[in-house]
């Protein structure tokens, strides 16, 4: 591009120009291409900062490195916005062109400028009138979205009201105007419009939607026709209304013809908006939507449907009368507020009109490529407007079958706690469908019908992500696999509550907004008067439990729940699938939870056991002294004459000690040990305690999972025989005595070889005197 742009430019400054932003734009799309020791010091670095205005300034390299920081520093902590931001390609080079060429041209001469801008202007409207079948209008160029809408309704205001422009608002409060509205507009709009024209709230009503006949989110036309009739009775005056051609939300269409023979019948102004108005530009459109080439005014956002940065949004309109549009700023007399058509100019011709239909027609043809999979999928209601031509299609999870079921029908009689219960499913589902397949664009809305709901709206998002068939083909296989999960915990969450409540020291916890198994939460045994040390330990044990569940190896997901969360010291599962042991994870949670207790229960006392402890053993060896002085006499005890008669007549004192036992707090003599009788008379520690429904696992088989013959993990010949060596163990397993029956089963002539009786309790199953004799033959060891 930089070189062909050069070639046919005959001012070097826009050469230069272009050569600069191809520059620029290199340098911050390679933004991500750093090496990591880059990314290091820059982390470390304070360029980022505020400090004061160098007054030496800085080159161009330097102020796009700062820019190229500020773009991509939270890359790391910000990834999922990073994943979704626009590509920047030819097309999008050539909107940001033009932001440039305004500056520039912005400096000529009056008359060449007059005479540039004019023929950009009438060009690009003629062009977007022709593409969107919108004969004989006007074009109002404007950043804000809702700037267009607010134009129009200021020069309806001009028209209804002759003397509006010398007299103001006294000519307001003989005859009220009135601006109505659907309940399915996007939120905000009509306030908007209100406080930007001075209008009292009471100026503004809202329509309802269809609650009988037709779609749930198209206004209701013979309830409209009421509402103008009464205020017209009332004395105000019906001024405009607003239409849709597609709704934010789902993607309807209001009944354009209907509403446009009411709105000629009161001499109310039409403006209609939404994303199915760029369908316009196809060769063949819906005749709902072809009557929106009849209204009054329209509001096109080429950007996003087109996958153009920076490009403004347009209102086409139709008026005779150019001094009311000027009076009312959608005209204008300097000729820089005409260059802000100049990016979408440049970007229009780049396109050419086939490259304009094609990007359309691929977006139309993804939603319906998405919807002819989700015919196919079990536990999915649709809530489109056609099912053969939609598009934005809005789907949701549901136990009714979406072939059977009708948009939003079922979920009417759902239970309260029920439909939460799906909207925060359906929220999960969106979520993680978002994350797999991050260039489908899908997002989450909240229907007043359906509840949550997962949108796939290509037309305003394709382009700028840049969505294929094949990303369409993995959304769908992805919502698949997360059926069966979705399934699975809904129907294991009944389970999960009843077997808490089974449980003693586990306590359920109700949070309808939660996607997962459920909630619980570890109770103390003990009872704590003070409330402040009882919620601390609740807090350490529930912790400590968190992490040792984390640990474990299962497909279970463990957390503490949303930060700002009602309930405190709580434990949240996640999803489930089919072959979960609901018993066994219940189970298991109490069993771990009354180990961490217990064994913060034992450190806690363990200081006082330990002074104890000491006290015991300073008296026993107190006392140990005393009865070595009677023993020995005090003549031994002396330096010099003890040295003289113990060498005439030595003593065999045997060597007394003591050792602290922890597990029994209790203080215990040495001798066992110094006569090598430690294995037979030590004391065994308790054992740790553990769930009761432990259980035997097949190789590869997760924890809580129950066993399958048909387990993926293994074949089905392995699993047999693995199965049924496990049951042979079970059978084999000893009874409380340990390993004790398994020993019993050595060979007889080994323990007559060691004169060992086969009645001997204490020793049997031991190899006692082979120990002794290898502790004997190396005293050292001992030692």
């Amino acid at each position: 591009m930089d070189t062909s742009f050069q070639q046919i430019t005959v001012d070097p400054t826009l050469a230069e120009m272009g050569k600069n932003l191809n520059e620029a734009m290199r340098i911050l799309e390679d933004g991500h291409r750093e090496r990591e020791e880059d990314k290091e010091k820059r982390r470390h670095s304070r360029k980022d900062i505020p400090g004061p205005l160098q007054g030496s300034g800085q080159d161009v390299a330097h102020i796009l490195q700062l820019v190229q920081n500020l773009m991509h520093g939270n890359e790391d902590e910000d990834l999922q916005s990073h994943r979704r931001m626009q590509n920047v390609g030819e097309q999008g080079h050539m909107a940001l062109l033009g932001h440039s060429l305004a500056a520039y041209i912005s400096v000529l001469d009056k008359e060449r400028l007059r005479k540039l801008t004019t023929r950009i202007l009438s060009d690009t409207t003629l062009w977007l009138c022709r593409l969107f079948r919108y004969e004989n209008g006007s074009a109002y160029y404007h950043e804000d979205d809702r700037e267009g809408l607010l134009k129009v309704c200021r020069l309806v205001i001009h028209s209804r009201f002759d003397d509006y422009s010398t007299e103001g608002f006294n000519m307001l409060y003989s005859k009220q105007p009135v601006i109505y509205q659907s309940a399915a507009c996007r939120s905000g709009l009509g306030q908007h419009l209100c406080n930007q024209l001075g209008l009292p709230l009471s100026s503004l009503c809202t329509v309802p939607c269809n609650t009988m006949f037709g779609s749930q989110h198209q206004m209701d036309v013979a309830l409209l026709d009421r509402l103008i009739k009464d205020n017209v009775d009332s004395g105000k005056l019906p001024l405009l209304l607003i239409a849709n051609a597609g709704t934010p939300a789902a993607g309807h269409t209001d009944k354009l013809g209907r509403l446009k023979e009411l709105c000629a019948q009161y001499s109310m102004w039409l403006h209609v908006e939404g994303v199915n108005l760029a369908t316009l530009a196809l060769p063949y459109v819906k005749s709902s939507v072809m009557a929106a080439t009849q209204c009054d005014s329209m509001t096109l956002t080429l950007g996003p449907w087109l996958g153009l940065p920076a490009v403004p949004a347009v209102t086409l309109y139709r008026h005779e009368d150019p001094s009311l549009s000027l009076a009312a700023g959608l005209n204008s007399s300097q000729p820089v507020e005409k260059l802000r058509a100049l990016p979408l100019w440049l970007s229009l011709q780049y396109l050419g009109h086939d490259g304009i239909v094609e990007r359309i027609r691929h977006a139309s043809q993804l939603s319906q490529r998405l919807l002819d999979h989700l015919t196919k999928q079990t536990s999915i209601t649709t809530a489109v407007e056609d099912d053969l031509n939609s598009p934005v299609v809005v789907f949701r999870f549901s136990q009714t079958d979406a072939n059977s079921a009708q948009s939003g029908g079922p979920l009417e009689t759902l239970p309260s706690n029920e439909r939460e219960i799906q909207d925060t499913l359906n929220r999960w589902l969106g979520e993680q469908l978002a994350l797999l397949v991050p260039a489908s664009g899908v997002d989450i809305v909240n229907l007043e019908d359906e509840g949550s709901c997962v949108r796939f709206s290509p037309l305003m998002t394709a382009a700028v992500l840049g969505t294929k068939d094949e990303d369409v083909d993995m959304l769908a296989e992805r919502l698949q696999e997360k059926i069966p999960v979705l399934i699975s915990t809904l129907r294991l969450r009944e389970e999960f509550r009843e077997e808490v409540h089974c449980i003693a020291a586990l306590t359920y916890i109700e949070d309808l907004s939660w996607p997962g198994l459920g909630t619980v939460r570890y109770e103390l045994s003990s009872e704590e008067p003070d409330e402040n040390k009882r919620q601390a330990e609740l807090e350490k044990i529930s912790s400590m439990l968190l992490k040792k569940l984390k640990e474990l190896d299962s497909d279970l997901t463990f957390s503490t729940g949303p930060e700002f969360g009602p309930e405190k010291n709580c434990l949240y599962i996640g999803m489930a699938t089919e072959d979960l042991d609901v018993a066994e994870l219940v189970e298991m949670i109490a069993a771990i939870g009354r180990e961490i207790e217990e064994n913060s229960r034992l450190l806690e006392n363990m200081t006082e056991v330990v002074r104890k402890g000491i006290l015991e053993a300073e008296l026993q060896l107190q006392k140990a002294t005393e009865e070595k002085l009677m023993e020995e006499g005090v003549l031994r005890q002396l330096p010099v004459v003890g040295s003289v008669l113990n060498w005439f007549s030595p003593v065999q004192s045997s060597v007394k000690g003591r050792t602290f036992n922890l597990a029994a707090g209790s203080v215990d003599s040495t001798e066992p040990t110094y006569s090598m009788k430690a294995q037979s008379t030590g004391e065994t520690p308790p054992p740790t305690p553990t769930s009761a429904r432990t259980k035997h696992r097949l190789p590869g088989q997760k924890l809580f999972r129950r066993s399958l013959a048909s387990s993926d993990c293994v074949s089905e010949t392995s699993s047999v025989g693995q199965v049924e060596e496990l049951e042979k163990e079970e059978l084999r397993e000893p009874a409380p005595e340990g390993r004790e029956a398994d020993v019993q089963k050595e060979p007889e002539p080994e323990t007559e070889q060691r004169g060992v009786t086969p009645g001997d309790g204490e020793q049997k199953g031991k190899r006692e005197p082979e120990v002794e004799g290898r502790e004997t033959e190396n005293p050292s060891i001992l030692r």
